[in-house]
């Protein structure tokens, strides 16, 4: 009987402490609403091995700046493992909001849950998140992008043109969105010959391209899904002495040179500034307690040569 009471106890005593630690810790619980002092944001890049990626960071620290609050960045170095590790580390550290630049939209849904489950609210930024409590996604319209892309590709070859697509990180929201615009237009106007991922990659762009232009020697045009696999498109075609038209899509000022120079056709350009602005005042609004819009879309804008004069 008594080591039947020992044992009950013990388990008594274990679901309390179970029970305990449903309650978040106090660091983690939502400020009240309208407190804005002391605000700390955790900033979770994809990668900051792209100048995109860069830019759109120094873009969020900036309005952070401007508003007082604190901001902590990690970079997942495209590894969503990692991501979700660096995700739970900030929360660790009291982080009053998160934005989150996805590396994988399904993958870092763990993380999203996880800042749901203390009351940290969640802004994700060019890039969803498949599950979890999102309140508000900050983005370009990515469908409408590609879209825009395939239709500038018919304007200049007319339809029937020989194309091929370098896809980005597959699983990312972006290269899925970006690929469905493109192909909305040019599985009915344009003949798709070869489409694989080079991962946002210029290296890796550059190498699918050399493989695709081998295989596919009556390639007209190329879709790049972002800026860094176009430009690497670009110089694998500049070493063909071929004349092939290439677009890329994001508006880096790399690209945005190589459009003026005449290498790169055009590229879909997004407006950094106003994705990290919007991302810190929203995250603002949000700690306020006022609503949001769960999905505040950027504008976008096709930049050829004749633009960029």
């Amino acid at each position: 009987m008594r080591k039947y009471s020992i044992f009950l106890l013990l388990t008594l005593s274990l679901f309390l402490l179970a029970g305990c630690s449903l309650e978040p810790p106090s660091w983690a619980k939502a400020k009240a609403a309208g407190d804005l002092s002391n605000v700390k944001i955790g900033l979770s890049m994809s990668t900051l091995n792209n100048p995109f990626f860069v830019y759109l960071k120094d873009m969020v620290v900036k309005e952070a700046d401007r508003q007082g609050f604190e901001v902590i960045v990690v970079d997942a170095q495209n590894d969503p493992a990692k991501q979700n590790n660096d995700v739970e580390d900030l929360i660790q550290q009291g982080v009053n909001a998160l934005l989150i630049n996805p590396t994988d939209s399904s993958a870092i849904s763990a993380a999203v849950q996880t800042a749901n489950g203390v009351g940290i609210p969640v802004i994700t930024i060019d890039r969803a998140a498949d599950k979890g409590e999102v309140a508000s996604l900050i983005a370009s319209d990515n469908v409408g992008g590609g879209k825009m892309a395939a239709e500038y590709i018919v304007d200049q070859l007319g339809e029937g043109a020989v194309v091929a697509e370098l896809e980005g990180i597959p699983g990312t929201s972006a290269a899925r969105e970006r690929g469905q615009g493109f192909h909305s237009v040019a599985d009915t106007k344009l003949k798709v010959v070869a489409k694989q991922a080079a991962d946002f990659d210029r290296t890796k762009g550059l190498n699918v391209m050399e493989n695709m232009l081998q295989g596919n020697p009556d390639i007209q045009a190329v879709f790049a899904q972002n800026d860094e696999m176009a430009l690497g498109a670009v110089e694998a075609i500049a070493a063909t002495g071929r004349d092939i038209l290439v677009v890329g899509f994001d508006g880096s000022a790399d690209a945005l040179q190589a459009v003026k120079d005449g290498k790169l056709s055009a590229t879909v350009a997004q407006q950094f500034d106003l994705i990290g602005q919007k991302a810190v005042q929203t995250a603002a609004e949000i700690l306020q307690g006022k609503q949001v819009e769960s999905s505040i879309p950027v504008p976008i804008k096709l930049v050829t040569k004749d633009d960029s004069k």
